[in-house]
């Protein structure tokens, strides 16, 4: 009986730490996308092909979260991301791509600090800011981004 008992507690804790890692190698499912390095390349700039001018790939405006999960301004904009894509669903990208897991990626757009954002918009160059602006700003520079592109 005593070893049923310790077999099952060994399961379950084999399970649980089984769960656990799942969910810190796999980020959860939401509005953002999860970029890697060749994500990047494929959905929004082969900067090994064009190495010199800035090709967006995308049919909308985007933004890049450049973060990492021990980050605590990234844990706190990451849930505002999230509901902006939501939010904005069909008229933006809101990407996300791991420094410590992309660090090509990080090097090539030299990532010193996050949370760093890349704005894209469609037609025109690129911008960067660091740092966890609030929802509303984000809105602000989002709906810019959507009027310029409408504008075009």
């Amino acid at each position: 009986m005593r070893l049923k008992l310790f077999l099952s507690g060994i399961l379950s804790l084999t399970i649980a730490a089984g769960a656990f890692a799942q969910t810190e190698s796999q980020p959860k499912q939401s509005g953002t996308i999860y970029l890697t390095t060749q994500d990047f390349k494929d959905k929004v700039y082969d900067y090994v092909k064009y190495p010199d001018e800035f090709k967006y790939k995308g049919d909308k405006p985007a933004i890049v979260d450049f973060y990492a999960v021990w980050c605590g301004p990234c844990k706190k904009l990451s849930p505002v991301l999230d509901e902006l894509a939501k939010e904005y669903a069909g008229r933006i990208y809101i990407y996300k791509a791991d420094v410590d897991k992309e660090a090509e990626l990080a090097r090539k757009f030299s990532i010193r600090s996050i949370p760093t954002l890349l704005f894209i918009p469609e037609g025109s160059e690129p911008s960067m800011s660091v740092g966890a602006p609030s929802k509303d700003e984000l809105k602000k520079i989002i709906d810019k981004m959507l009027d310029n592109a409408s504008g075009q």
